[in-house]
This record gives C-alpha cells, structure tokens and sequence, in this order.
C-alpha cells in the first residue's frame, strides 16, 4: 500500500508570505485545523518542508 500523509494546519497564516499562502492552497487547505490527506510524494514533501511551522504531519493507512 502506498503511504498517505494526513496534513493538518494548526498555526494562522494571516501575516505569512503570499507563496506561502498559495502552498497551503495548493494543498488543498483552506481554514484553520483543516486536514487533508494526501499520498507521500517529493511534491508533498517539499511543500510540507516549506510550511513545517504552520503544520502537523502524521502518517495514515493506505485505506483512509
């Protein structure tokens, strides 16, 4: 199965840089505590590691 990563926003980005914003956009995250899900990919990774402040990152099964 492929690993999926469950991402969550747990700080603001009111005040952050514009492409910042439309990392967290292209996500797919739109509010606050918001969680997706997304299948682990460099892609994923990278835009993770430009938004590790504002995030959670837990791993999930394939099924969820």
């Amino acid at each position: 199965m492929a690993r999926r990563l469950r991402i969550t926003q747990v700080r603001s980005a009111i005040g952050r840089q514009r492409i910042q914003q439309r990392t967290l956009d292209a996500l797919g995250i739109r509010r606050h505590q918001q969680s997706v899900v997304h299948d682990d990919s460099p892609a994923i990774r990278g835009m993770i590691a430009k938004l590790d402040h504002l995030l959670e990152v837990t791993e999930v099964d394939g099924d969820d």
